[in-house]
């Protein structure tokens, strides 16, 4: 079928009182304390009078500072020796400082219009900056940099050869700022991930109008380089790369995505380029006339552009919201539409095998729908849903309308799996307002159709077929729900998981597709405007190196929920809360995603779940709200201009039936400075970029070549920054880099030692293959997460942690720590966070008042290890330590959509082996599992840099 769209044409850290004393019958006697002033509670000093593990041998009390011999330094420091003390932050996912434009002018209205959260650089970050040079953002950048656009008398520090900006003016970039990233400089400190990008500075009067949102915020496009290379050549001699990191909505739901949609349908484009007419393009000829960003073609104004069609009136056209706002969206009228617009359509295809009985999965999920239906998008009253059960034979569902004599749903078995036909054609599709009432009593019957079954085949490869002949004449979405392995019929796949190659060069091969019919099924479902969501809930091997395929080219997910089991209440809960919510968000159907450039770029490469159609179209069955998505831009031509634009236009069907067209600009400045160029990059971008490639170099060359490659490219910009721009200070056989590239080798180090990538024998191919998959599909901050976890100290929480702040009423977290044992003290608590998994680290020395405090008992044995939650206790600790936790899991702060849910996991220091290893492994810079640690890392690149 063609695409529907005609395109061409906090606190301060400081710890409780360590030597301090906890009596519990002052505490009882004493009123109740004001929320922040709260007593500390010196846990730790209890550790010495409790006299538990080594600490009992010692005698007297501990030395000043609270600090045992031979224990690791207090959680507050670097996690490196001979560093200050931690910096004081911002709290960790609190909105910061808004993001300051360079380019606002003075007076420019300030709609309120998604900010994003990023801040001013924190103390301890980076180095002030250089006199004369801007801060990076907040209200004091702005004004510096007038006075360097001559509006002020203030001069440069240092006279440098500069691009000149429109009008003969010298432009300003971001300064170089070298630093020491080895152990005796300025080595990485976590915090050095909540710097905001570098920033985007253009030249003066760039935008059309004065707009503070005239270019694009960093939460929606995100490029690797914020000061682009004008030649190819500049860039190759980089070795950086220059890609976009895309995320086309920021959040589940539209209320909560605050772009500016214009209702008029008057669509400015260009004759040429088709680029959409956005804040960086120019009015000439009276205003009659308006110039290209992208190719300089002079297009003629729409006539209706000064016109509102639905009031009946003039209109200020410098109010519109494409020449205001960088991220807009349009209503498409009729000529962009081959056909009318799709509902919202979800087809459910059950696994009712003997394991997705057993294991609760098919009552869940059925209990799950029925209380999420209320939650669909269905505002148009046009969304309709099919049913499907799958063992060894096809089990189609027809439910009649509401209010008629029968209303059974009547189940329809088909076994034949080579060519399986719709029984009946009708009913099989149905209408949710129209059949609501059914619907529900269906559902409420499905589990008991199937209780007693003992089918332990599972057809889904044949379900699948059968499920797109029934979709494909108008598109849709099929949810796949299964817990065991496709083993007979179409796409059929053997258990060809062998533990004896694990950690092998073989083990590349598990990680390959084994059947061909899972991509070209796919392919075929992409063009017939069908995506396939995959729900994996298998004990055994389920090859989801295999099954991830269907979901890999037709925009969809794969959520993976290893060994799941209804009947443990965590897992329960967890998927049903994840598929309400994957029920209840908003996705874009029938979508294409293409990114234009000024003249002498071009994208060259794309990586995300979606079928690449053409050289510069991506087709998305459903454009799902939680998924990032890269793009590589190629330099063909040298770029003359002072700044470069790439718009990104997604073109889709609201689930309400509206055709929408969401375009999103970008401006950078352009230099030919390499020092500038390496000031202006973007160390998350960048590390995101490297993700997807190590993703892709994983399966068609191997988890070797993927790490090996990851290593070399570390050095390689090391070594060419050393030669081009370290001019030989290196004094004292230190590492220098760029202060804003200061987090780049741990990201790395944090990414080769990801579950998806990292050398080890004990990982299963199943959830080796989900990590990948997660590593190609997640929006940037939940990725940084996934390759650098958040490490919090719960034991000796600041004043405010754990408490709503006063002025914005968002829970205050602890400052984060490097993720290194060195920074976990035995008597301590502590969360450790991937964004995919949490984990309550409870050092063997806790003493029975901190235990007591937050589990609500004195006895450590007593506590259950492994999946937990929480227990709800009146102490103050323990709210405090749920409010982090609660906080931490919460991903809508972080300015991306997650349906995610992490699950809890107890870990005793002193308790169970295997899960105290699995912990571990999160902690990037010590040597578990036979690594290295971040230390030795930054030793052997500055080894191989200095030789």
């Amino acid at each position: 079928m063609a695409s529907p769209y005609q395109e061409g044409v906090p606190a301060d850290g400081q710890n409780y009182e360590q030597n301090g004393e906890y009596d519990q019958q002052q505490a009882q006697q004493a009123p109740a304390p004001a929320a922040g002033g709260k007593k500390k509670r010196a846990y730790a000093g209890q550790a010495y009078e409790f006299g538990a593990g080594p600490n009992a041998a010692l005698g007297g009390q501990p030395p000043a500072g609270g600090q045992f011999p031979g224990s690791p330094a207090p959680a507050a420091g670097y996690g490196y020796p001979g560093q200050p003390q931690q910096p004081q932050q911002p709290a960790y996912g609190q909105p910061q400082a808004p993001y300051a434009d360079p380019n606002a002018q003075a007076g420019g209205a300030q709609p309120s219009y998604g900010q994003p959260q990023y801040g001013a650089p924190q103390a301890g970050g980076y180095e002030p900056p250089v006199a004369g040079y801007p801060v990076q953002g907040g209200v004091q950048g702005m004004t510096q940099q007038f006075s360097q656009m001559g509006v002020g008398g203030q001069q440069p520090a240092q006279p440098m050869q500069q691009p000149q900006a429109a009008g003969g003016m010298q432009m300003r970039l971001n300064p170089l700022q070298p630093v020491d990233i080895s152990t005796q400089g300025q080595p990485f400190h976590v915090s050095d991930l909540d710097q905001p990008p570098p920033s985007i500075i253009l030249p003066p009067n760039s935008s059309v109008t004065p707009s503070p949102h005239a270019n694009c915020p960093p939460k929606y496009v995100r490029s690797t380089l914020n000061a682009m290379p004008t030649t190819s050549s500049l860039l190759k001699k980089s070795k950086l790369p220059f890609a976009l990191i895309i995320q086309p909505y920021a959040s589940l739901h539209d209320a909560e995505d605050d772009v500016p949609v214009q209702y008029d349908q008057v669509i400015a484009r260009c004759r040429r380029c088709r680029t959409y007419i956005n804040p960086f393009a120019s009015f000439l000829d009276h205003s009659h006339r308006w110039r290209c960003n992208m190719c300089n073609l002079t297009n003629d104004v729409p006539q209706s552009f000064d016109w509102d069609s639905a009031k009946q009136k003039s209109i200020d056209r410098w109010q519109r919201p494409e020449l205001n706002y960088a991220v807009s969206e349009f209503v498409a009228p009729q000529e962009y539409m081959v056909r009318a617009p799709q509902p919202l359509i979800y087809l459910f295809l059950f696994d009712v095998s003997y394991a997705g009985v057993t294991s609760g999965l098919l009552a869940t999920a059925a209990r799950c729908i029925l209380e999420s239906l209320d939650r669909i998008p269905n505002t148009d009253r046009r969304t309709r849903l099919g049913f499907m059960a799958v063992d060894s034979s096809l089990h189609y569902f027809s439910i009649p309308r509401d209010g008629g004599e029968n209303n059974d749903a009547k189940m329809l078995v088909v076994s034949d799996l080579d060519e399986p036909f719709l029984p009946t054609p009708e009913d099989l599709l149905v209408n949710l307002s129209e059949c609501r009432a059914n619907v529900e009593s269906f559902l409420e019957k499905l589990q008991g159709m199937f209780g007693n079954t003992q089918n332990g085949g599972s057809a889904m490869g044949s379900a699948l077929r059968a499920g797109h002949k029934l979709i494909s004449h108008v598109g849709g979405k099929m949810v796949v729900l299964s817990a065991s392995l496709p083993n007979v019929g179409f796409g059929k796949l053997e258990m060809r998981e062998d533990k004896k190659v694990l950690g092998t060069s073989k083990e590349s091969g598990l990680l390959q597709t084994q059947n061909a019919f899972y991509k070209s099924f796919a392919v075929e479902c992409s063009k017939t405007q069908v995506s396939i969501d995959m729900f994996l809930f298998s004990a055994q091997y389920q090859d989801v190196a295999s099954l991830s395929n269907l979901p890999r080219y037709t925009g969809g997910q794969t959520y993976f929920y290893p060994s799941w089991n209804a009947a443990r209440t965590e897992d329960a809960i967890k998927f049903g809360s994840e598929f309400s919510d994957y029920l209840s968000s908003e996705i874009g159907l029938e979508a294409v995603l293409r990114v234009r450039t000024t003249t002498g770029l071009r994208p060259s490469a794309f990586y995300g779940n979606f079928f690449n159609r053409s050289s510069d179209l991506c087709a998305f069955p459903a454009m799902p709200r939680d998924q990032a998505y890269v793009v590589e831009i190629a330099i063909d031509e040298t770029v003359t201009k002072a700044f470069a634009c790439l718009q990104v236009g997604v073109l889709h069907t609201t689930c309400n039936g509206e055709r929408r067209i969401r375009v999103m600009t970008l401006s950078i400045p352009t230099t030919q400075i390499l020092a500038e160029v390496y000031a202006s990059a973007d160390q998350q971008a960048i590390t995101a970029y490297f993700a997807h490639k190590a993703v892709e170099r994983a399966l068609s060359s191997g988890l070797d070549a993927a790490r090996d490659a990851l290593q070399a490219k570390i050095i390689e910009l090391l070594q060419t920054y050393k030669k081009e721009l370290g001019g030989g200070n290196m004094g004292g056989g230190g590492l220098q880099f760029p202060a804003n590239l200061r987090a780049m080798p741990m990201l790395f180090l944090g990414l080769i030692k990801n579950l998806g990538l990292r050398k080890s024998a004990q990982i299963p191919t199943d959830l080796r293959s989900a990590a990948l998959c997660l590593l190609s599909t997640l929006p940037l901050p939940l990725m940084m997460q996934y390759i650098y976890p958040r490490l919090y100290s719960l034991h000796d929480l600041p004043d405010d942690a754990g408490l709503p702040h006063p002025e914005t009423g968002a829970i205050v977290m602890p400052p984060a720590l490097n993720l290194t044992s060195g920074n976990l003290v035995p008597y301590g608590l502590y969360l450790i966070d991937d964004g995919q998994t949490q984990f309550l680290w409870l050092g063997r020395d806790a003493v029975p008042a901190l235990i007591n405090d937050v589990f609500g008992t004195d006895d450590k044995n007593a506590l259950k290890q492994g999946k937990t939650a929480l227990p709800v206790l009146e102490s103050d600790m323990n709210e405090r330590v749920r409010a982090v936790v609660e906080k931490s899991r919460d991903h809508k702060g972080m300015g991306c959509g997650s349906i995610i849910v992490p699950p809890l996991y107890l870990i005793r220091e002193d308790g169970e082996p295997s899960l105290r290893l699995w912990a571990q492994t999160l902690l990037v810079e010590d040597r578990a599992d036979q690594g290295v640690s971040g230390a030795q890392f930054i030793g052997m690149l500055r080894e191989k840099v200095l030789s």
